[in-house]
């Protein structure tokens, strides 16, 4: 069957690249619990569900169901969109590893949603275009570290697993791949307001060639006499803890100006 451009499909045809995924998730210590988004034909199921009699699949395009039950018979398949699943349902309210070769269209936005059950996802494996992989495991001072870089490393621990040629994959997408592994933080220190926190990072990158000075003035207009260095940093230099600090510095002082307000 041909992969269909609507839903961002590109099957992977490297059997071995399949296999070196299912077992990058499989040393994960708290597998027991896995979802696959997007199986397509189960070129990486049938790596997956060899280990874990706890594997479910979430696949949106219905022409693939018939040909996943057929491979795979107990296999639990949940026909949806894995974006407006309520991921507490899935395994009763129990954690579980997120794994998949990734729609490439909604990639991000399956980043996103993780990142908001993070408390119910201790680890993801996944294939992305390189390119976001890349801004996803970044680190500060890389031209590529920005909105995405922050917000997944304030709750995990990226690293490259394997880069994937586009020659692997049927139809080749038009650019390169890459399998990357995140593995939740054991201690996450959380900021004090969270929406100050993305406001700010999103405003930050939103003016990348500005230092964070000018940045925040949006939050504190008449900042100019708090005295800190990263003030002086553009955003790509600051990191997640950076962007921490530098948000309850100014939530604390947002707070104690609404105090002292008559």
């Amino acid at each position: 069957m041909k992969a269909k451009k609507s839903f961002g499909q590109h099957f992977l045809n490297n059997h071995s690249i399949a296999e070196e995924i299912a077992q990058a998730i499989h040393q994960m210590p708290f597998s027991k619990n896995l979802l696959e988004v997007g199986p397509g034909q189960g070129m990486l199921t049938q790596y997956l569900i060899r280990e874990n009699e706890h594997l479910k699949v979430v696949e949106l395009d219905r022409d693939m169901i018939p040909i996943l039950q057929k491979k795979f018979p107990k296999l639990e398949i949940i026909e949806s969109d894995f974006l407006k699943l309520d991921l507490k349902e899935i395994f009763s309210g129990k954690p579980f590893c997120l794994v998949g070769n990734y729609p490439y269209n909604i990639s991000s936005q399956i980043v996103f949603k993780m990142l908001d059950m993070h408390e119910l996802i201790p680890a993801m494996v996944g294939m992305f275009q390189k390119e976001v992989a890349e801004r996803i495991i970044s680190p500060p001072g890389s031209k590529k570290f920005g909105i995405i870089s922050v917000f997944t490393q304030l709750y995990y621990d990226g690293s490259l697993l394997i880069n994937v040629d586009k020659s692997e994959f049927d139809p080749p997408p038009n650019v390169q791949s890459a399998v990357i592994l995140l593995k939740r933080k054991k201690d996450v220190q959380e900021p004090n307001n969270p929406k100050l926190f993305r406001s700010i990072v999103k405003q930050s990158f939103g003016m990348r060639r500005k230092m964070i000075r000018k940045c925040i003035k949006t939050f504190i207009p008449d900042h100019d006499f708090i005295s800190d260095p990263m003030l002086d940093l553009r955003p790509e230099k600051l990191s997640t803890i950076d962007f921490i600090d530098l948000s309850n510095k100014v939530d604390a002082i947002i707070k104690e100006r609404n105090s002292s307000k008559p």
